[in-house]
């Protein structure tokens, strides 16, 4: 039964971030897909740690859906 005051929209609700943040991988190891990617980003960022320095700038594009938001989460927390 549908429910006459559900409302649907494009926008996350605050449970959809809640569900987003827990299941999104926090750690390189964890990342799945494009191992390409995963292994250049594991060598700049080990790099970075043993000069004891910030990683250089690195710059995410593509189409929607690729997980550049989620690879950006990964090397904060990597650092």
């Amino acid at each position: 039964m549908i429910e006459p005051d559900r409302i649907v929209t494009a926008s996350a609700s605050p449970q959809d971030e809640a569900v987003d943040r827990a299941i999104r991988p926090k750690q390189l190891a964890d990342y799945i897909g494009q191992p390409q990617v995963a292994e250049q980003m594991e060598v700049f960022i080990e790099a970075a740690r043993r000069r004891k320095e910030a990683l250089d700038h690195v710059l995410i594009f593509g189409p929607p859906g690729l997980g550049k938001t989620t690879l950006a989460h990964i090397i904060a927390n990597e650092m």
